[in-house]
């Protein structure tokens, strides 16, 4: 499986940037930038990810670099590419739930928007992950998303027995996206994309244990024929 096989979706298309969602068996591109992710809220650069030795701890990375993909790996947590309307900065984002309730969308688009120009739009689309259909969670994961998410929370949950409950990471994802200033009609789902629904298409760590592979998602800034 090559790049021209993954995922792809229309608002990131229209842009014409580089991407995309990977798929189970998608060999891992050449030369990708990524950092080593660690389930924060820490956001590397690309040129970081490029130096020799270790990558740099972070699950958000960005760049401004024409035609360098950057990406983020994922089993279940959400990936979220992103990029200016221009086409020229673009970011990826790794999100579990630990992400969400830290803060890490809100942090990348933060960097990424450092790269931008200050009138310019951010598009934003969100990748196959676990859906609210196969993801239930405690108490203290609840607990720690309320702190944070206290007035949508509830709508992204579905109550199993006491102490549980099934959880729409995708929706908390577009209500931080909404919140850190991304317009509603700029941001995408891939539908139908649960992770650990389709064992055809995606690999899922709480479907098949820390053995399972790893969904590679990428982006890269540069478009043809941009202006400025």
């Amino acid at each position: 499986m090559n790049a021209a096989q993954a995922l792809r979706h229309a608002l990131l298309s229209e842009i014409g940037v580089d991407h995309g969602f990977g798929l189970r068996g998608f060999a891992e591109l050449a030369d990708l930038r990524r950092p080593r992710q660690v389930h924060g809220v820490a956001v590397a650069t690309a040129e970081q990810c490029a130096e020799q030795g270790r990558a740099p701890e972070a699950d958000a990375v960005i760049s401004a670099e024409v035609g360098v993909r950057i990406a983020v790996v994922t089993a279940d947590c959400l990936p979220i590419l992103l990029a200016g309307d221009r086409g020229r900065a673009v970011a990826a984002i790794h999100a579990g739930w630990r992400g969400l309730a830290g803060g890490v969308i809100g942090a990348g688009l933060t960097a990424l928007r450092e790269r931008l120009g200050k009138s310019e739009g951010v598009t934003a689309v969100i990748g196959p992950h676990i859906g609210k259909c196969c993801y239930e969670v405690d108490g203290p994961v609840l607990g720690a998303l309320a702190v944070r998410f206290s007035d949508v929370l509830p709508r992204a949950l579905r109550q199993t027995r006491p102490g549980h409950a099934q959880l729409d990471l995708g929706l908390l994802a577009r209500e931080a996206l909404r919140a850190a200033g991304v317009a509603g009609e700029r941001i995408g789902l891939l539908e139908g994309a649960c992770t650990a629904c389709d064992a055809e298409r995606f690999y899922s760590y709480r479907r098949d244990g820390p053995e399972t592979g790893r969904l590679v998602h990428f982006i890269s800034a540069g478009r043809p024929n941009a202006e400025g």
